[in-house]
């Protein structure tokens, strides 16, 4: 047996993991801590990577304090991530402004002048979409891309540019941090659009460097997800309460490995993540690209497949929205006047499991209102960084509960819309996997193959798939597992939801008008972009 440390680095916090690799990968104890996510003017999205490392020190030394596995029988560690993020370092290591968030949104004007001019296709120069599909099997046409990131700190921080030694993602940062050593995994790479992917090719692409005026030394040593890219020195092994020399593994982004921690590894599988953002997935053999719908196949974490991915950047987040802003008074008032102790809450695993059980019984539909869960823009399948969130269709009956409803069914229309346009290119699987927190709630989990029409099949604890997948890594680096194929043996399905027909039908029109909802206002919601932010 092997124990093994995986750390998931979240948007909103990380969760550190123990797990134990013998005949199945079998989570020994976690703990988790928080960071905040720094909202700016004008679409600003940023992190700090001391937040980050606080919290991964302090989760891990939580984790060992009462445990009965020391520091010392750690194997390996590994990580899975968030993506897209752009962090800047100089050579001493350190972070030379914030990180900034996949969910930034400054760099529009970057965008337009790198790529969104002249003849274009998709919105994109044609010359260099076609340079790029040739390249890379995906263009660089999202503002909140890392490359258009790393073009605005250049035009307006030209200072901090200066300093920059590496460009690295937020696991590569944390890597960086724990061994010393400045290295990207390919799954990452490939999230520049500066990544050769051709076959017989894998590397950093020196045309793509000079095309979009991107410094070549500043990208870093190229690694393979199972591969060991160092090992804790004295002082990170200090800091963390764990021990000097340990191995560290290149792990993957969330992206990549979530799918192989819900066992979704084979061929045409296909998983839906509903976490703070959200995503369908199909795993492929090869590249393809929708760039009408903002879908492009990525680099995996396995050698020769990629996942087919399209996002939605606000999924579990709305929840949370509807928490803070909806449910938050009436949950209150609910655990002041029971004994939790004695009462059906104490068998609930969160909150949000009490607002999802408080509209379970709410008609398909939610009583003629529709949400739409743009809360921070869109990227799937339409790109606007203006969209927003509304409630449609509010009458005098209208209740809470009905919206809480609503918000629930509007994500679920939403991956639904996703699912859909995979279609176009790809064939998804039939049932598919569902992971992430929403997977906690056998409500969402229902409402999901309702509106889907497919069979939704859920993992034990399948809020922890990113660190799954991040502790099979390292058990593939260790020689414990056959290969990251083999994963799903270890991963049995504990639930099942098949559709309702019946209820299938019920929604049917009002996922319809869903997605005309975007296209009606348009138009709208850039009239109001930036009002009420001080912007």
């Amino acid at each position: 047996m092997k124990y093994v440390l995986a750390y998931d680095i979240g948007t909103t916090g990380v969760k550190t993991c123990l797990f134990s690799i013998d005949r199945d990968i079998s989570l020994v104890s976690s703990a988790q801590r928080g960071y905040p996510l720094y909202i700016l003017p004008g679409g600003g999205a940023e992190q700090d990577t001391e937040d980050w490392w606080g919290a991964m020190c302090a989760s891990t030394r939580e984790l060992f304090a009462a445990g009965a596995v020391k520091p010392e029988q750690v194997a390996g560690i590994s990580f899975c991530s968030q993506m897209q993020g752009l962090v800047l370092v100089d050579r001493a290591g350190k972070a030379v402004r914030r990180p900034m968030s996949y969910m930034d949104q400054r760099s529009g004007e970057e965008l337009r002048r790198g790529i969104a001019y002249g003849p274009r296709i998709a919105g994109a120069n044609v010359f260099k979409l076609l340079t790029s599909l040739r390249l890379t099997g995906a263009v660089s046409s999202s503002v909140k891309d890392p490359l258009w990131k790393y073009k605005w700190v250049e035009a307006h921080e030209p200072e901090n540019f200066a300093k920059v030694w590496k460009w690295l993602d937020v696991k590569e940062y944390l890597i960086l941090r724990c061994t010393g050593e400045a290295v990207m995994t390919r799954d990452s790479a490939y999230a520049t659009f500066l990544y050769d992917t051709r076959r017989g090719r894998r590397c950093w692409s020196e045309k793509l460097c000079r095309m979009f005026g991107v410094k070549r030394e500043h990208l870093p040593r190229l690694a393979e997800a199972a591969e060991r890219v160092g090992a804790l020195t004295e002082r990170s092994a200090a800091e963390l309460g764990l021990a000097a020399g340990t191995p560290v593994f290149g792990g993957g982004g969330d992206a990549a490995l979530i799918g192989v921690g819900a066992g979704a590894t084979t061929l045409g599988s296909t998983h839906i993540y509903c976490g703070t953002s959200g995503w369908v997935s199909t795993v492929t053999d090869r590249q393809r690209v929708d760039a009408s719908a903002m879908i492009a196949a990525i680099v995996g974490a396995q050698g020769g497949r990629y996942h087919y991915f399209a996002e939605m950047e606000t999924a579990g987040k709305c929840l949370e929205w509807v928490k803070d802003h909806l449910a938050l008074d009436e949950i209150g008032i609910y655990l002041e006047k029971r004994d939790v102790a004695h009462s059906q809450e104490a068998v609930y695993r969160s909150l949000y499991d009490y607002m999802t059980e408080t509209v379970k019984d709410v008609p398909p539909g939610a009583g003629g209102v529709i949400f739409t869960p743009w809360l921070h823009g869109n990227r799937c399948p339409f790109e606007d960084p203006a969209a927003a969130g509304m409630f449609f269709n509010i009458r005098l009956e209208t209740g809470k509960t009905e919206l809480i409803s609503a918000v629930l069914e509007g994500v679920c229309f939403h991956l639904r819309w996703m699912l859909e346009c995979q279609e176009r290119k790809v064939k998804t699987s039939d049932p598919v996997r569902f992971v992430g927190g929403g997977a906690l709630s056998p409500v969402t989990c229902q409402r999901l193959a309702d509106i889907t029409g497919r069979t939704v099949e859920v993992v034990e604890n399948p809020q922890n798939v990113g660190a799954v997948g991040a502790a099979a890594v390292v058990g593939v680096g260790l020689g414990a597992i056959e290969s990251l194929d083999a994963v799903g043996r270890f991963l049995p399905v504990a639930a099942r939801y098949r559709p309702d027909p019946a209820r299938s039908a019920l929604y049917a029109p009002y996922y319809q008008v869903f997605k005309g909802l975007y296209r009606s206002n348009r138009k709208n919601f850039r009239a109001l972009s930036g009002a009420g932010s001080g912007s």
